[in-house]
């Protein structure tokens, strides 16, 4: 995605509805910020060279209209059936956010975008509807529906991903699955899914610019013979931390989550948002360990200047997930 102006001008008034929606005070002013970050991302995405964003900027635009739509419906039934208008903005939110069971669109939208805009979309996207669903988390009516969003994507996240080989639809079921933990956490405590969304931000970024300097947008990609083993290597151990397998960084968002449920014994979600990891860990190994046995006769560990000059690319990648838990570590001792 270059940087034109009219790119830059649509990037900040993106970022500009993101934060009317967070900061807003009434429902009216929310969903001014939510329309004018959907306007602001659909020029964005959109290509007149290719038919692939063309086609993801059409769904996306409907979807977010229809979530849209159901918003202002559930506004004229605020005072007649208050808890009902709960429930509708809630599911609304749901369906912008790509939650289960409202995902279908979520990995086809993905499948027909760059790095940089799936970045965007699995990231800044997310941050306006997240902050509302938490603001509606102490409802009579929403947690039930929150709870029940929760599990219906730690199952769909996991499964879904299984037999992917494109690396934006396993990010796209990754994050569907991340979400999972969010949405329980938004249950507990009104900051943690906060810490867990900036670490998730963080990881997700890290890998998707180190496939982005890569040019690798399917698993092949990563582990043809143009890449250096240093490069296969850390491609593998950056889907691993995404996963969320210790001791690497993705492991500290879910630590703080896990301990926050025992405390708060929800033993029964927690038991299904570990199960859920332990299948989206499955098939991030069963991918990686079938592609180092398949190019494993043909890969030399060189370490050339291009490896050296690829970590230089994504320095976010190789230090943010490879070295998770020395920080914590660290603040621990102290």
């Amino acid at each position: 995605m270059s940087f034109s102006s009219h790119k830059i001008l649509f990037t900040l008034t993106l970022i500009l509805g993101t934060f009317l929606s967070i900061s807003s005070s009434s429902w009216f002013t929310a969903w001014i910020g939510l329309e004018l970050n959907l306007m602001s991302f659909i020029p964005l995405i959109s290509s007149k060279k290719n038919q692939l964003p063309t086609e993801a900027s059409l769904k996306y635009f409907l979807i977010q209209a229809l979530g849209s739509a159901i918003i202002i419906l559930s506004s004229t039934l605020t005072l007649l059936h208050p808890k009902l208008a709960l429930l509708m903005i809630s599911l609304a939110l749901l369906l912008k956010l790509g939650a289960a069971p409202f995902h279908s669109w979520f990995p086809q939208v993905m499948e027909g975008l760059n790095w940089a805009q799936a970045i965007i979309l699995m990231t800044i996207q997310k941050l306006a509807p997240m902050f509302l669903i938490s603001y509606l988390s102490t409802g009579l009516f929403t947690p039930t529906s929150i709870f029940l969003a929760a599990t219906s994507c730690a199952v769909v996240g996991a499964l879904g991903g299984i037999n992917q080989t494109s690396l934006r639809k396993i990010l796209s079921y990754s994050s569907i699955n991340h979400m999972s933990w969010m949405l329980i956490a938004m249950l507990i405590n009104e900051t943690s899914w906060m810490i867990y969304f900036f670490l998730y931000a963080l990881i997700t970024t890290s890998v998707a610019l180190y496939f982005l300097s890569l040019q690798s947008y399917f698993f092949t990609h990563l582990m043809n013979t143009n890449t250096t083993s240093l490069s296969k290597i850390i491609s593998i151990l950056s889907l691993y931390s995404l996963g969320g397998m210790p001791p690497f960084s993705g492991f500290i968002p879910k630590w703080i989550i896990i301990q926050e449920m025992i405390t708060a014994s929800f033993f029964f979600s927690l038991l299904i948002l570990l199960l859920s990891s332990l299948v989206t860990l499955y098939f991030y190994i069963r991918l990686t360990l079938a592609s180092i046995s398949i190019s494993y006769a043909q890969s030399k560990w060189n370490l050339t200047p291009s490896s050296f000059q690829t970590m230089t690319l994504s320095p976010m990648s190789s230090v943010m997930n490879l070295f998770g838990l020395f920080v914590p570590s660290v603040l621990l001792v102290i």
